[in-house]
């Protein structure tokens, strides 16, 4: 049985077959009918599973209580795209911005140097990514400030990491249970059992 059959797609259908060399971050624009969240690694079409309950309320909580927290020089935006390099174009699950990073309302990507922290909300699917994959892509490209969210009992613990810019590599800073309490990139303090409230 074919690939096609078994999603239910036509027999005629034809997937994405990459060019010589692979994908480059600017195909994401112009490829049709690709799935929402579709990412780029290292020339390679990635594709989105769904999501559970709790990556949609850790998202929510985490995009949210950023906004409200974060001062005027930086920005909080969920699901977009960053182009680290010419192959690899990332979707962090909720990314803090420079201010001034918008070059207008139909952008689509932002530049990883415009990047400050990444959050990647650990899937099922997504674990070897999340925990290796895109941090090294992160640290390579230079953003300052990462964190991985995984869930242990409903309730998000968060892995916070800081870049050291001579390794290109990032250092564990510490391991968050139910409140999460930082000085940088800013001053950062969000309850983390209030991942089931409507309003963090």
């Amino acid at each position: 049985m074919s690939a096609a059959r078994e999603y239910g797609l036509d027999e005629q259908y034809e997937w994405p077959r990459p060019p010589q060399g692979g994908w480059t971050a600017d195909d994401l624009d112009r490829l049709p009918n690709l799935p929402p969240h579709t990412e780029l690694i290292d020339g390679s079409l990635v594709l989105m599973s769904p999501q559970t309950a709790f990556h949609s309320r850790a998202m929510r909580l985490f995009e949210f209580t950023l906004l409200d927290q974060a001062p005027d020089t930086f920005d909080v935006l969920r699901e977009m795209t960053v182009k680290l390099d010419d192959i690899n174009r990332l979707e962090p699950d909720v990314l803090v911005l420079r201010a001034g990073a918008d070059a207008g309302p139909r952008d689509t990507c932002y530049r990883s140097e415009d990047l400050v922290l990444a959050i990647e909300v650990v899937s099922l699917d997504s674990k070897a990514r999340d925990r290796d994959v895109k941090p090294r892509k992160y640290a390579g490209a230079g953003v300052p400030h990462f964190w991985r969210v995984e869930e242990d009992r409903g309730l998000p613990v968060v892995y916070v990491y800081e870049l050291d810019p001579a390794a290109k590599a990032y250092q564990p800073t510490g391991i968050y249970h139910d409140k999460l309490s930082l000085t940088v990139p800013f001053p950062i303090e969000i309850d983390l059992t209030a991942i089931n409230r409507r309003r963090p």
